[in-house]
């Protein structure tokens, strides 16, 4: 198979990137990364929410393109299904599936209200009420998930969920987000990983600011 390449924005506000980047991480496929700066008018849009389609990430493998974060994961789960990126299990895979979609598809108020910016630090934002329902409903999802089939991870182990959700893992940290005990747990093991303080470390040093994407508060 020809060498991947995986091409992502920005690592400190770019939501999509880091998910499609973790997918690939724990797929075990080692690729090399293609940055595109914020700068560039189609990623500028993409991170304000104002684009109409999702640019980034996009994956180049064995000569085929990419670009949906949940393609990319399916794909990385058929050439690589010793990871275990959809569990074992019908219904644990459904519901994994499941809850991805949601994500995948979903919380547009969260996403809007509370942009991803690892560099960022809010302690007094004011959620307002429509992404507090949202943040209400994924709180929902993770306990369930905990619950249902004990943790660490959404199912258990590490999975595709776990890609999709860890955005808002750092949305919740940046702006403060008052959330239980069980979900408080599984937000540290998130940002515990190391895929996920090397990406934080690289967000940290980026250079380029979205002043937009800069909340004051």
């Amino acid at each position: 198979m020809d060498d991947a390449t995986l091409t992502i924005s920005s690592k400190n506000y770019s939501s999509w990137s880091l998910r499609g980047w973790l997918l690939t991480k724990f797929s075990g496929l080692a690729f090399s990364e293609r940055i595109i700066s914020p700068d560039d008018p189609a990623m500028r849009a993409e991170l304000l929410l104002m684009s109409s389609s999702f640019l980034v990430p996009c994956l180049n493998h064995d000569g085929m393109s990419i670009w949906d974060t949940l393609a990319i994961g399916e794909y990385l789960n058929e050439i690589k299904p010793e990871a275990r990126l959809l569990p074992e299990g019908r219904a644990r895979r459904t519901y994994c599936r499941s809850i991805s979609g949601e994500m995948h598809s979903g919380f547009g108020p969260m996403r809007s209200a509370l942009p991803m910016n690892l560099r960022g630090d809010f302690p007094n934002f004011k959620v307002w009420t429509r992404a507090q329902a949202d943040i209400d409903r994924i709180a929902a999802i993770w306990r369930d998930c905990l619950d249902r089939y004990g943790g660490p991870f959404l199912l258990g182990e590490r999975s595709m969920a776990d890609a999709m959700y860890a955005p808002v893992v750092t949305r919740f940290l940046t702006y403060h987000v008052a959330v239980d005990p069980i979900c408080g747990a599984y937000c540290k093991e998130i940002m515990a990983m190391p895929e996920m303080v090397e990406w934080s470390e690289a967000a940290r040093s980026e250079p380029d600011d979205v002043e937009e994407l800069e909340v004051e508060f």
